[in-house]
């Protein structure tokens, strides 16, 4: 596989679209290590921002959750033997919110496997913004078809 994944490639793997597309690049990738790193660029322009907050627009804790689990999700559907399955994201354990993610900042994902079962996993997710961690959390998935 090539890096870095640009978006074309992703929307491949990814049910999601626009506006709830929250990956935009994926820069790293193990099979070996189950480890995966993606990228999203944060515009003001981003439909959330209008009303979170304005005057001071702030992304939602959730979809700084829901960008984590996309990434994961591309992981999950490049493994081996999920060819035409979807990972459903199942629940968020642990999560912690530890800085304000704002217009102009590039979250950075980081997933990292916990448990893969054929039928289910469990990931570890952290996202920065430059070396500060954004936000954490524990996420489960369960494989279905499309």
């Amino acid at each position: 596989m090539e890096l870095p994944m640009e978006v074309e490639k992703i929307l491949t793997l990814l049910p999601h679209r626009y506006p709830f597309m929250l990956v935009d690049r994926i820069v790293e990738y193990s099979a070996e290590e189950n480890r995966i790193v993606g990228l999203k660029n944060l515009t003001f322009n981003e439909p959330f921002f209008q009303g979170h907050f304005p005057g001071s627009p702030v992304m939602p804790g959730v979809l700084q959750l829901e960008a984590m689990a996309q990434v994961a999700g591309v992981m999950l559907n490049l493994r081996e033997g999920n060819e035409g399955k979807i990972a459903y994201f199942m629940s968020i354990n642990q999560a912690k919110f530890r800085r304000v993610v704002r217009p102009g900042d590039q979250l950075r994902m980081v997933v990292e496997a916990v448990r893969l079962r054929s039928r289910m996993a469990v990931v570890q997710g952290h996202a920065f913004v430059g070396e500060e961690l954004a936000s954490e959390a524990e996420l489960a998935f369960g494989y279905g078809a499309e």
